[in-house]
């Protein structure tokens, strides 16, 4: 059943800036006044703010700055889409509090949204910077029942998906860097972290976490970080509406999720790969462990594979590794 104050909000944002009568809300909630009243005060409670007119009914003159997960959901499109949304004030990690919630029983897909993690965590076990101020920490949780071999370039598919969606969100253009981090003008913007548990011949659960610096300043990160990351506020010059972007990246992950899982993303994974790659053509160091690999990246393989070129002239094809661009 679809809760009468997101019912409330999709109207409300239908029509805005226009006013919705109570009269409308009312019958689209299939109760009194009184009782749409009651949950427009619930409204109230989460930080919504509205100006009633006499005969004129009712519109949205402040909306929460901060994550709020009715808005997303009365943002996401198309509105009938009714999505299991966990959204907490703090946690440890989402990828982790998805794996509980996944332990306990939760029905997939879900996705779980923090506005603060304490332990937040990329790859190779680093350590993601997490504060309270307007940046966006979630996990999308599926049960695919694929084969893995079939999951090689999910994230890299993501990646590109996500880029797309920042880029015609923010009118920018960001890159990604292989396999799993985003970027503008040099500066990391995000990055995504993808965690699967295997049954036997099969993926049983896949976490898609997501790591994006959207609205906080950067004089609010650590020093090391300020050199090197930026955030979306930054790049365009203005804050961003959190639950707006919020819905929007969460409707293309599953849009993008469907298409890979109906392997029907192929035909334009590599043009989409192709426009944000900050590699290709670039010379690049690659490194597994204590061996080196040094060439030009030469994009990626049908499998989301770096191809690095060598001295030698011949392509090489690496599954894993860690990747800094070297001055040309």
């Amino acid at each position: 059943m679809i809760p009468p104050e997101l019912v409330i909000l999709r109207e409300l944002l239908e029509h805005e800036p226009a006013f919705v009568s109570g009269n409308v809300l009312a019958g689209k909630l299939g109760m009194s006044r009184v009782g749409v009243w009651m949950h427009m005060g619930k409204l109230r409670d989460q930080g919504f703010e509205f100006e009633a007119v006499r005969s004129r009914g009712y519109r949205v003159v402040r909306w929460p700055a901060s994550l709020n997960p009715l808005l997303v959901q009365a943002h996401l499109k198309p509105p009938t889409r009714q999505l299991d949304i966990l959204c907490l004030p703090e946690v440890d990690s989402t990828n982790d509090e998805a794996e509980r919630q996944l332990a306990s029983g939760r029905a997939t897909p879900f996705v779980v949204l923090a506005r603060r993690q304490t332990l937040g965590r990329g790859r190779l076990g680093r350590v993601w910077h997490s504060a309270d101020n307007g940046n966006l920490y979630m996990s999308f949780v599926f049960r695919p029942h694929l084969e893995p071999g079939r999951m090689q370039p999910f994230t890299l598919w993501m990646g590109a998906n996500l880029c797309e969606l920042v880029a015609n969100f923010c009118h920018l253009e960001p890159g990604i860097k292989w396999p799993n981090d985003l970027y503008f003008e040099g500066r990391k913007l995000g990055g995504m972290l993808t965690e699967a548990r295997i049954d036997s011949d099969q993926i049983r659960d896949l976490v898609f976490g997501l790591g994006l610096n959207v609205n906080s300043p950067l004089a609010a990160l650590p020093a090391e970080l300020a050199r090197q990351a930026t955030t979306l506020a930054d790049c365009t010059g203005h804050p961003l509406d959190l639950n707006r972007l919020t819905a929007a990246i969460i409707g293309r992950v599953l849009s993008a999720y469907e298409r890979f899982i109906e392997d029907g993303y192929r035909d334009t994974f590599a043009d989409l790969w192709n426009r944000f790659d900050l590699l290709r053509g670039r010379p690049v160091t690659l490194v597994q462990g204590s061996r080196r690999i040094t060439g030009v990246a030469g994009g990626i393989d049908d499998e989301g594979s770096l191809l690095i070129r060598g001295e030698n002239g011949r392509p090489q094809r690496f599954h894993a590794g860690e990747v800094t661009l070297e001055k040309s």
